[in-house]
């Protein structure tokens, strides 16, 4: 059974990895020349993301890949003296296993998971998708396959292609996000530098295995900025107006921006759709149930829902019209928990008010003062996300022996299956 995914980032190469374990021919098509390596920003894995990534063999990379920030320095807008707070007390508050990684080592080490056993076809989109599977690239000849999967993002072709307009299925939740690649000139190592104010947040950080940094932008607008998606200057514009006079660090990282050679800006914006699938095709990660870029965990959202999928596949012999419905009922109510999450917290990193930039700087340092069990506790007691990851469990779809297509079995698998059931974030 041959099986086309578009996009080539996390979602696509998780995917492909577990549809060839299941005896599945896979094709992935990414409109980018190559593995994208455009700085990209820090991702977190939480612990069903990372226990399907042990299973893929792959955690040990992603550990060493990991940026290792466990410190933050955080300013209040207008106050002189820093708090300072252990994130990796946190972290460890929130999930039970966690790692913080780049997201482009994060493709990298699924792409290379995969490249044997997976045909990708870089360069080249999908232009047109008919209803009996054959598809037309903007490139090369056309082919057919027996399904279409759209990983490739919030601003998703196939989505568009099959169900419309984008404009029918986005929300946007009253913020934007930018990010940008600089110089570490502060020489941050683990450390995560921090300034937040009323409708707006900037930080900047590194990796330990990087030789420049990031900054990362967050703000607030009421309304939807008037921009085209690939006019950088205006999006430059906008954002040096979000951050004037903040504080002459965020003015020394603006600078930056007529020098970096990698920028990102968007809107944070859900996709709420009553179904991802339609016919012989469906979607996942971004592509289909988006909660909000850098605020709703999307990445373990995206890889814990390209392993449900590809094991509704399986379980269903590749039928589709079993497979695809099985596969939506599996994610729905973690979909819908995570849009919740992703409205408060964009309420909490990007403070509405005096009231919400103290109470995030208190908490930080509350957190961060008391011991293990207490701060996990409250945690748990004051974040949605937290009670989420909790309460999130997907099927064991473990392959079984005589799966054919790519290396037989479980090539790698270090530890046996999922158990009864697994966390998301």
């Amino acid at each position: 059974m041959r099986i086309l995914i578009s996009g080539a980032s996390i979602a696509g190469p998780v995917l492909a990895y577990w549809l060839t374990r299941h005896g599945f021919s896979v094709t992935v098509v990414e409109r980018a020349p190559a593995l994208r390596k455009t700085g990209g920003h820090a991702v977190d894995l939480f612990r069903p993301a990372m226990n399907i990534s042990e299973k893929m063999g792959v955690l040990p990379r992603v550990e060493e890949r990991a940026t290792g920030t466990n410190r933050m320095t955080l300013y209040r807008e207008g106050a002189r003296r820093p708090v300072r707070a252990d994130l990796s007390k946190i972290f460890s508050a929130t999930s039970d296993r966690h790692v913080e990684i780049m997201r482009d080592d994060l493709s990298e080490i699924y792409h290379n998971a995969t490249r044997d056993d997976v045909e990708y076809v870089f360069g080249d989109s999908i232009a047109a998708i008919s209803p009996d599977g054959e598809v037309r690239f903007e490139n090369a000849a056309p082919r057919r396959f027996d399904l279409v999967v759209g990983a490739d993002g919030l601003h998703s072709t196939v989505r568009r292609l099959v169900f419309g307009d984008e404009s029918r299925f986005s929300a946007f939740i009253g913020a934007y996000l930018g990010v940008l690649t600089l110089p570490n000139t502060a020489g941050l190592d683990g450390e995560l530098l921090i300034h937040v104010g009323v409708g707006r947040t900037a930080g900047m950080y590194g990796a330990r295995h990087l030789g420049d940094a990031r900054a990362l932008f967050l703000f607030r607008s009421e309304r939807e900025l008037d921009y085209h998606y690939r006019d950088v200057p205006r999006q430059k514009e906008l954002l040096r107006g979000a951050f004037d006079g903040m504080h002459a660090d965020v003015d020394r990282w603006l600078d930056e921006l007529d020098r970096t050679p990698a920028f990102y800006f968007d809107s944070i914006t859900q996709l709420r759709m009553d179904t991802w699938s339609r016919g012989r095709v469906t979607l996942v990660g971004d592509a289909g149930y988006c909660p909000g870029p850098a605020v709703g965990g999307s990445t373990s959202l995206a890889v814990v829902g390209a392993y449900v999928l590809a094991g509704e596949l399986a379980r269903a012999g590749g039928d589709h019209e079993r497979a695809f419905p099985a596969y939506e009922r599996a994610m729905a109510e973690y979909v819908r928990g995570s849009r919740a999450v992703a409205l408060s917290a964009a309420k909490t990193l990007i403070p509405t008010s005096r009231l919400g930039v103290s109470g995030l700087v208190q908490g930080a340092r509350l957190i961060s003062a008391l011991p293990a069990g207490p701060s996990r506790a409250l945690v748990r007691l004051t974040t949605k996300s937290a009670r989420l990851y909790d309460s999130m469990t997907v099927d064991d779809y473990s392959p079984s022996p005589t799966a054919s297509g790519g290396r037989a079995g479980l090539a790698g698998d270090p530890g046996g299956g999922l158990g009864s059931g697994i966390g998301v974030e």
